[in-house]
Order: structure tokens, then sequence, then C-alpha cells
């Protein structure tokens, strides 16, 4: 609809009047529209407040040229009326903003939404009225608007960052913003055009103003990815997929990680060969989809420094290719940050125009922006007259989009700005503690920018709607978030971020693109369908971590923290709980030894190391098979006994395997990890004379296991921390052999059932108390439970050696693991604890899936390094950090 007929139905209020509704909304673009329909659905009155002159939003602003959206347009779209997905046909497989705009203009008048919507109307202030219950809000055009609840759908890309160089008022030339490009277009043609920035707009914007310019220079000051969109019609494959079953379609996008439905990929990098890695990529590169190639080519490309480096070296030869001046080609490079940590770009011939003669790359990393003056550029190397300046240097996002409409004023004068200063705080990216009535569509804190953003959005507006509606019919006039809640999401969001690699990137993603703007992450990384779960637990828990009030109604407050769990340890037990499987102890010992057989098999054994080497040795009662793990360093080493766990009935020498791969890697040393007698068969204290007899027989042929003479470490996990609990105190009593340091993980320590940690984790969390007494009862009898060669707790804790123990918050074992370490601590042993949060007893074992367990692996490693009187970090070889700015890189680069 043109602007002059939308001006027609501008709001006209005679001055002093008061417009009152039950909700306004801030924002005519995808968010906004759709709020409208679902509120008018919903039987609330609602007023849309656009400062633009029609519906659109972003797509309304940023018309600069190739503009386009990088999901594929199949699925940035609408999906909660089938019928629009037959009334409208995208014409390309990646539409260009004057196509999106038309379709919400399309959408806006099939539901007749502008009747609701004031446009060229800016909200010049929000006020929480306390007496009355309601926002006020101030315009700058028309009345006054008194609102029950107050709702940001400004978008997470809409205010623009204005230039931070100097003599910008100097220039005498012309001056646009990709962000804001006038309407009617630019002509270019014979204008020598300056493109300062080169992130989406810029590479988008950069072919198109080649074409038109008499000569084009590009300032860089940081390169970014950019894979080939091939835009054309929509990809058979994909809308044969579609017209199938648009229905499951579109419920596979809203339970996907990412908004779009693919497969949650499984293999893992290391588990390829170079042909197999390079043909996923060009196949690829090949289907121009961004999602594609940021999710499909393997599962640990986003997590893993390694798994990323090898796309990044992938891409970095694409464009070696497609540049022909080295020099250019190098500068065009990204090299700063992991593939994905940045939004990475489609472009349609972006590094083919720099083989044109008519366009320059300046690297601002080389020679930065001195000055702008009348009539061009200055940098430390050279000046460049200029007519024309496009600055495509992005936006204050996500933050910037809320807090520039207007000052927000919450419960007790509170401002959103001053409360934000520190970085934003929000619980679930819709509600801030403060703000009654108050939400946010896609704000900081939801999958947002992450995530395709009209299926994130739907989700959202349709949770705050039905909120809005359910409160309403209860009696409630108010809802707002607690204080708990809000910083129990925020730790949450802490814990996500560290699943990632987008903390290892300067970028708008965490405000590092705005000068003084506090940095960290601000979009939910935990994944489109667990934050959709996440949302609707908090529902169905009876609004968890709200605070609900009413005139009539008593007020309802459910406070907690609606996820306690680390994001992928929660992904794991909800896909086991998936299952359905029986429970363990119910298979018998054999089935349940078949299990976890077929469960291990499964699994990648973890990294390439030196060499494994497998053997005999003699145990307490006969032979006991081990593995040796060796270093791809050479040798001697330093060893470490290892015992697996399993309560003494299941697993082996290999059940740990991945666990032992990922720790040599850390630690640089070898583990010898041994395979003991089980129950039932060989009941108490088999086990414990087991790991006994083995660190004595391996201490004494260290020299032909490839280690160094001295002292060795013993270490296990569960059971098998157990037992090298008990090693440590039968080699005090019994004259040796000398260890120098223990590491416990998850230990049973004790026989009692008694303490907190029984109760409190006695189900959901895959070990089980059930699961435990099984144990227990499969292994030692009740008269000899108290012995401290199953129960070292019960024995004598002083003259061991040092000890790093670790427990998980989500384990029956928690606090007697805690209290053996405090007991050691207590009787003057050096003893140093990890209380791991929000893991569970497997947490550390599965190197393959719980990527969170890394920073306390890295820990683990350190400390055994420690005891053997070694540094603390070993050089792998093969690491793959981005040089070591922050406790992050080195976290991340122990994930390779």
């Amino acid at each position: 609809m043109p602007d002059a007929m939308v001006a027609a139905r501008e709001f006209k209020a005679a001055s002093g009047t008061v417009q009152q509704v039950d909700v306004a909304v801030v924002g005519a673009g995808f968010a906004g529209l759709y709020l409208l329909h679902r509120l008018r659905k919903a039987g609330l009155s609602a007023v849309g407040l656009e400062e633009a002159g029609d519906v659109g939003g972003t797509w309304y602003w940023n018309r600069y040229p190739g503009a386009r959206c990088d999901i594929q347009t199949i699925d940035y779209s609408y999906t909660f009326d089938p019928e629009l997905d037959t009334l409208w046909t995208w014409s390309e497989k990646y539409a260009t903003q004057p196509e999106i705009l038309r379709y919400l203009g399309f959408v806006a008048d099939r539901y007749d939404l502008r009747r609701d919507i004031r446009f060229r109307t800016k909200v010049t202030e929000a006020r929480w009225d306390e007496q009355a219950e309601r926002w006020q809000l101030s315009t700058d055009n028309g009345a006054p608007v008194s609102c029950r609840h107050y709702i940001m759908a400004t978008g997470c890309l809409s205010a623009p960052k204005p230039p931070e160089i100097d003599g910008v008022k100097d220039f005498k030339g012309a001056i646009y913003f990709t962000g804001r490009w006038p309407h009617d277009g630019v002509n270019l043609a014979g204008k020598r055009v300056a493109v300062i920035g080169t992130g989406s707009s810029g590479i988008q914007s950069i072919p198109l103003i080649a074409e038109q310019a008499a000569h084009l220079t590009v300032f860089q000051r940081t390169p970014n990815f950019a894979l080939p969109a091939h835009n054309g019609p929509s990809p058979a494959d994909r809308r044969d997929l579609f017209q199938s079953d648009r229905a499951a379609y579109r419920e596979q996008a809203r339970q996907s990680m990412t908004g779009v439905p693919y497969p949650q990929q499984t293999v893992v990098s290391w588990q390829l060969s170079d042909a197999e890695r390079r043909e996923r990529f060009e196949r690829a590169w090949a289907a121009g989809d961004l999602v594609h190639i940021l999710t499909q080519l393997w599962a640990d490309q986003g997590v893993d420094a390694g798994g990323n480096k090898i796309v990044q070296d992938l891409i970095r030869e694409k464009i070696s290719a497609a540049v022909k001046d080295p020099e250019t080609a190098a500068a065009l490079m990204p090299h700063d940050h992991p593939f994905g940590a940045k939004r990475p770009c489609l472009d349609t011939n972006y590094y083919a125009t720099y083989n044109r003669p008519n366009v320059t790359l300046v690297n601002l990393r080389q020679e930065p922006i001195k000055a702008i003056t009348a009539g061009g550029i200055t940098t430390g190397k050279r000046n460049v007259d200029v007519d024309v300046i496009v600055f495509a240097t992005g936006f204050d996002a996500m933050t910037g989009a809320i807090r520039a409409v207007h000052p927000i004023t919450g419960r007790g004068g509170k401002s959103l700005t001053d409360v934000w200063a520190q970085g934003p705080q929000s619980y679930l990216g819709l509600t801030v503690e403060g703000f009654p009535n108050f939400f946010m569509i896609t704000g900081p804190g939801s999958p947002s920018v992450l995530s395709n953003m009209a299926v994130s959005i739907e989700q959202h507006v349709d949770w705050v709607v039905d909120r809005i509606k359910a409160l309403r019919d209860a009696g409630f006039t108010t809802i707002e978030p607690t204080e708990t809640a809000q910083a129990g999401w925020g730790r949450h969001m802490a814990d996500c971020s560290m699943l990632t690699l987008h903390r290892l990137a300067n970028t708008w993603y965490t405000g590092a693109n705005v000068p003084g703007k506090v940095q960290g992450l601000m979009p939910y990384t935990g994944g489109v369908g667990p934050y959709r779960s996440i949302c609707d637990e908090v529902t169905s828990r009876g609004m968890l971590g709200f605070r609900l009030t009413g005139p009539n109604v008593a007020t309802q407050c459910n406070d907690g923290e609606v996820v306690r769990l680390q994001p992928d340890v929660r992904l794991v037990l909800n896909l086991l709980a998936s299952l359905n499987l029986p429970p363990i102890e119910s298979m018998g010992a054999a089935g349940a030894r078949a299990f976890v057989g077929e469960f291990n098999k499964a699994r990648p054994a973890g990294r390439l190391i030196g060499e494994i080497v497998d053997g005999t040795l003699p145990g307490a009662d006969g032979p006991l098979p081990y593995r040796v793990y060796k270093p791809a360093t050479p040798g001697p080493h330093q060893v470490v006994v290892y015992f697996h766990g399993g309560g003494w009935v299941l697993g082996d020498e290999q059940s740990d395997e991945p666990f032992c791969r990922d720790m040599v890697r850390r630690t640089g040393m070898t583990f010898v990890s041994v395979g003991y007698r089980h129950a039932p068969e060989h009941r108490f204290p088999a086990a414990a004379e087991d790991g006994y007899a083995a660190t004595r027989w391996i201490s004494e042929h260290l020299a032909e296991l490839g280690g160094i003479q001295g002292p060795v470490l013993v270490a296990g996990w569960s059971a098998g921390g157990n037992i090298a609990a008990v090693t440590c105190q039968l080699a005090r009593d019994r004259g040796g052999p000398e260890i120098s340091g223990q590491l416990l993980v998850c230990p049973v320590t004790d026989c009692s059932f008694d303490r907190p940690s029984y109760n409190d984790n006695a189900v959901s969390y895959f070990l089980t108390r059930s699961l435990m007494y099984w144990f227990w009862d499969l292994y030692c009898s009740p008269d000899d439970r108290t012995d401290p060669r199953v129960s070292p707790l019960r024995g004598k804790v002083s003259g061991l050696p040092p000890a790093f123990v670790v427990t998980c918050e989500f384990d029956p074992l928690r606090d007697e693991g805690i209290a053996y370490a405090e007991a050691m601590a207590a009787a003057g042993v050096p003893v140093e604890q990890l209380k791991a949060h929000g893991h569970f007893h497997s947490s550390f074992t599965m190197v393959d899936v719980v990527i969170t367990g890394v920073q306390g692996r890295t820990q683990m490693a350190e400390a055994l390094r420690r005891f053997a009187g070694l540094p603390p970090e070993v050089s792998r070889g093969d690491e793959t950090g981005h040089g070591h700015a922050s406790p992050g890189h080195k976290i991340a680069a122990a994930a390779s």
C-alpha cells in the first residue's frame, strides 16, 4: 500500500484524550503483525505503534541494493495459517527486500491489520503506573496510550549504529546508511563510491554498487565468512518435502535447533576422512544454504575449535580460488573468529567483485581510517577521493532496538537503561523483573537472531498472548518475573554459551561492535526446540518464576529456576527419557551388560591418540585385561592407573575409552585402564583387591608400559572412583606402591543411603537410587558394607596422596563424594573439589555429547599434572584456539 494511502489511516485524536487499550505493540514487522492478529483473536483490544509509514519493520527500512533474507523463504514465512502457503508463492529461494515487503503487506491486508496500527508514530516515553497497574505511553503523533500490557516487537536489528569516524560532518558528498536507504533508490552511476563495512549489508550490496560506480573502494576492518547463495527458484527437494506434508514440515521446524527442519547431525569431524569431509563441504557449498553449512557438515563444527577450523580452512581455499590478487584474497580471509561465531553471509559474486578493475579493497587492520574529509577518506597510507560514502556499519543489536525507542520506567521508578547498564537481564528473553506486564518479542535471552526468526517470533507471540489471555481469564492483572527466576535464566544463558564458539568472536551478538557497550552473548544458544520446551515447562509448572497479582484473587508466586541442568545434559536426559527404556536393574546382570555394550558401540571412541595396546596382568585371583592409552608425544610418560565405572557389575577396560582418550590428550600421560572382576560372579572384595593388585603390578612394570619410573597416579569414575580411593588406602597400609595423586570422579565412598542427594536425585538422572541399591546388593552383603575396602569413608583417611574429587549436582552419590573430600582435607590430605553445577553422574565420561564437561575435564587434567609435578597445561600439537585472550579461549581449545 502506498505511503499516501497509509497516511490517511494515521491515528487522529483530539489533544488531551488518551487511547485506552488492553495491549500496546511497538513495531509492525513480522512480530508486530502477528501480535495484532493473535490479540484480536483472543478478544483483546490492541494498538500498534509504528515509526515507519507502513508495515514491514526491518524490511521497510533496509532497502539497500541486494537486500535479501538469508533463510530460504519457504522457511522464512508465517506458519500460523496454512492457507498462506497456498495463497502466496515466493519467486526465489532467497526473496529480495521488495518481495518480502509485499508479502508483509499482503498479510496485513488479508487480516485487516492496518486498522489497528498508528503509523509515523514514535513512543517517546513509557511509564508503569503502579496505582492503575497500566503502562502510560507518550507519543510524538496523536494521543497518548494507556495499556494494561506493553509489548516490544521492535526487532533485533532496527537501531542503526552511527559511524564512529572523525570528520563525517565535513564530507561534502552524499552519505547513505544501508539500514536507512532512500525509498526511491540511489543513482550511483559514474560516482566514486566508498563502502565502509563488510557485514551482511556490505557483502550483499557491494557487488551491485560495483556494477554502477565508476570506482568502488571498500573499507574493511574485519573480514567475514561468506558463501554463495546460488539464488534461483526454491530447490525442488525442499519444495517437495514441504508439499508432501506441510504440517509435519512446520512442526519439525518448530522442534529443531535452528527453526529450520534439518536433523541433528551426529557424526563428528574426527570420524570422517579428509575426503569425506571435503565431499560434505563441497555438497553444502553447492547447495547455497546457510543453515545447512552451519549445522550439517559434522556435529562438532559449532562447538569444537578443531572441528570448526576444518570448515574455516575449506572456505579460505574457496576465497583464494575466487580472488585473483593474493594480497586481496588474504585480506578477505577471516582468521580472528570461528566460522559461525559471527553471522556468516550469503553472497552473490561477492569475492569475484574484487577482481573488477574498478574495485579496491582497503584493509583497515593495516591502515586505519584517520578522518573523513570534505572530499574523501584519509587512512594511514592514502587519501581516497569519493563522491558518495555508504555506511554498512551495522546495528546496535537486540538491546539497542528496545532502548532506542524511548525511556522505559518500571516499578519503583526503575529505568530499563539503568537495569541493563551491565548487560541485558531477562527471564526467557521475554520479560524483565521490575517491569510488570512488559514483554519483548525476540528479546535478549531468546533464540532470536540465532534462529529462523519467523519460527521464533510465532512461538514468542503465541506464548505471550496465551499468557495474557489466561491471566485475564483467571482474574489476574499483573505478571512479573521473580528475581530468582531471572538470575537462574542468566546462569542458564551462561551455561549455554559455553556450548558454542560464539563467545570467541567480537560481534554484534555480544555487543562488541558498539563502543562502550557491555559485552556478553545476548541470544540464547540452546536451540529453538529446547527453548520452546522450556517455555512450555514454565506454564505446566504453574507459571514457574512468575508473580501474578489481581484485585480479587490471591497472589500467585511459584518461584524457582526452570532450568538447573546444563543444557546438553538436559538434552541427553530428555533423549534417554523419550526412549522409554526399562530400568537397567530389571534387565539382570547379563542383560544390563549387553545393553551397555550396545550403547557404547554407538558412541565414537574419541580423538586419535598415540597408541593403544591391550594386555593382561595378574590380579588378586587370576589374570585381568588392561588397555594402555598412550599420548602421541614421545615417551616415556607419567602413568595413571584408571578404573572404569559400572557399579562393580558393568563395563570393562574399554567402556570408558572416550574419557581415557580425552584425558590422555589433556594430560600428556599414559592411562592404563584395568578390567577388574565383576559381581555378582565375583563379589566383595574382588574388585577392591584386583584394583590394588593391578596398581602394584603396573608400578613394577612401568618401563615396559612406556612409563616413567617413579610414583603412579590413580583415577576412577563411579565404582571405579571407589576402587581408586580404596587402592590409595591399601597402598598406604600395605607398604606401597607409591601413589602421587588420586582423581576420584563421582566416586562411591560409603554404604549409607540417607544423605540428601540420594533423595534429591532418586529418579530422573539415569543413575537412580534404585539402581544403586541393585549394584550394592549384587556386589556386597550388608554385613560387609562398612569395610573400608568398599566404604572408604569408614576407613582411615589420613596419610593419603593428594586428591581431586569431582561431584555432580544431580547425582545420588554427590554428598558422599563431598563428605570423603572433606574428611580427607580435615585429616591433612591436600584436596581440591570440583562441584559440577548442572551436571549428572555420567556427564564427564560422555565426552562425545556433554560439551559442557570440557572445563571440568580440563581441571582434572591440570590436577593430575600438578600431582605429578608437571606444569598444568600440555601442548597437544593440534590446538586450534584463537590466542589466549580469555578463559573462554582456553576452554574452547580444550574442546578440540
